[in-house]
């Protein structure tokens, strides 16, 4: 079985190249895939998205699946969910982030924007298809676990100069206390789980390795 791995921030450099290609037996396990790029990951914890979902080591792999190495990353409601989330390489605008979280039920509005401190510039890369997914789904949780009005929540990806936004959260919500702690789960799932990567000064930053466990 042949298959196609994408790589993306440190792993990408290491390799020379945004994919390496594998052949594996029929009935192959992530973990199979995984023990082949040991040597391009020279002992550094990653972790295999199948599809763009992260995957446990005994997942079975198929012919056609997407497969994609991440390396650490730097960091049902019966009505419909108000999320917007967005992976770009413009920069972020917090009033059109408040524009999309207005609502009449809400009391209370927060947002939260990471900014580039003490160096000229950041360079960030995304896995933009699965981040903007996991994005998606970072927020869906929070507006129902927090019982939010709406959220949304950008991210930029490029060159982001000094004091300028990498990354932006608004949420509204009847009550402060609940806008508060959304707002906060959001940002802080995003640096766990969004497979997003950040160079500083030439170096990959290490971060947190996803767990496939939501």
């Amino acid at each position: 079985m042949h298959v196609r791995v994408l790589l993306f921030a440190g792993l990408r450099e290491r390799a020379g190249a945004d994919h390496v290609a594998l052949e594996l037996p029929d009935g192959a396990l992530v973990q199979d895939a995984l023990e082949q790029l040991h040597s391009l990951t020279g002992g550094q914890p990653v972790v295999m998205a199948v599809n763009q979902q992260y995957a446990d080591a005994g997942v079975r792999l198929h012919p056609g699946d997407e497969l994609a190495l991440i390396p650490p990353v730097s960091g049902g409601s019966p009505a419909p969910l108000q999320v917007h989330v967005r992976v770009t390489l413009q920069p972020l605008a917090l009033d059109a982030l408040l524009a999309l979280v207005r609502d009449p039920r809400a009391g209370a509005v927060v947002t939260f924007t990471g900014v580039t401190r003490e160096v000229s510039a950041l360079e960030y890369q995304a896995y933009a298809e699965m981040a903007e997914r996991q994005l998606a789904e970072i927020v869906a949780a929070a507006i129902e676990r927090h019982g939010l009005c709406a959220a949304a929540a950008e991210h930029r990806v490029g060159i982001v100069a000094l004091s300028e936004p990498s990354v932006a959260v608004a949420v509204s919500a009847p009550h402060r206390a609940e806008a508060f702690a959304g707002a906060s789960e959001i940002i802080d799932r995003i640096k766990a789980r969004a497979p997003i990567w950040k160079k500083e000064e030439g170096e990959w930053v290490a971060g947190a390795t996803p767990s496939p466990q939501r």
